[in-house]
């Protein structure tokens, strides 16, 4: 299988494209998720033709808007990159996800500065221009900052979600089908339980009952509200309800002992004593030694390469 296209900020790579020519180098990026992701790297405001080096820009918010200038002068900036912006957004349509520079007047995806007329902050609820229009022109990619990657339980379900929009994609790629949209329901029955128990009951009736729709009607709906749940946090509690599910269709391949001992390591991830790992890694044994189809169809088993090391901290 070939790796996930994923778009990036050309200076988390290490490429000198700051401003001043620097960079900021995002070494989990480069030296962990590259062996999966085939990265895309964009600089807007290098593309947009501003050089390197460059004079320093912000936000600013101005009778006509919301303007992107030089910190120090009038220069305005926002009609070029918004120019550009348009013509390179239509070339990101096949990325599965994006990995965006925080802080940055192009690409911070939250908390950005956002100066008055004179340069003075008036508020830090801005979002880079760049970022802006690529969240709103595809609303269900899977977005994020690579600085919120250092929380263990973001990075989790970015990457978890990549993997899920990646499938999805694929899906579309080799044809739309009612059949094919009940395998990817399938596929995702336990990740969509733990993340979202009601949703996973609404899509449920709605793959169910897709004859009396067009399927693409129920397919773009389907994967709004997918891509919305999958992006909602797991509690322990969401986890180890999923896990015991996983229990009753092994229940016949496990002794007495065994259910014993994966139940106490459950406990014990929901006493936060042990990571997820630690039980699921039991699960996994278990399925593995007697396989039961319809958990080798889950995608909640192995979301994502193990070797990844995630649920070694969640």
């Amino acid at each position: 299988m070939s790796n996930i296209p994923v778009g990036i900020s050309a200076c988390l790579l290490g490429n000198p494209v700051r401003h001043d020519g620097g960079h900021k180098h995002s070494r989990f990026c480069t030296g962990v998720l590259s062996r999966y992701f085939e990265f895309r790297s964009i600089c807007p405001e290098l593309e947009a033709g501003l050089g390197v080096p460059r004079p320093t820009i912000h936000l600013r918010e101005l009778d006509n808007g919301l303007r992107l200038t030089e910190s120090k002068g009038d220069a305005d900036h926002t009609d070029t990159m918004r120019d550009w912006i348009e013509s390179r957004l239509p070339q990101l349509a096949d990325l599965r996800g994006y990995i965006l520079m925080a802080k940055s007047p192009s690409c911070g995806m939250e908390r950005i500065k956002v100066h008055n007329e004179k340069g003075r902050v008036i508020h830090r609820e801005g979002r880079g221009l760049f970022a802006d229009a690529l969240m709103q022109a595809y609303p269900l990619l899977p977005v994020e900052e690579e600085g919120r990657l250092n929380d263990s339980h973001l990075r989790e379900n970015f990457i978890e979600r990549v993997y899920a929009y990646d499938d999805w994609m694929r899906m579309q790629d080799e044809g739309l089908s009612r059949s094919a949209l009940v395998a990817f329901h399938t596929r995702h029955k336990f990740q969509l339980m733990a993340h979202c128990e009601k949703t996973y009951r609404i899509l449920g009736r709605q793959v169910a009952d897709q004859k009396s729709e067009p399927i693409e009607t129920v397919a773009n709906r389907y994967i709004r509200l997918f891509m919305e749940a999958m992006s909602q946090k797991i509690h322990r509690g969401a986890h180890a309800n999923v896990m015991q599910h996983m229990m009753g269709f092994l229940r016949e391949s496990l002794s007495a002992s065994d259910r014993q001992v994966i139940g106490e390591q459950i406990e014990a991830y929901l006493r936060e004593e042990v990571p997820l790992v630690v039980p699921m890694t039991l699960l996994r044994m278990a399925q593995r030694r007697e396989p039961v189809d319809y958990l080798a169809r889950q995608d909640y088993l192995s979301p994502y390469p193990e070797d990844l090391g995630l649920r070694n901290r969640v």
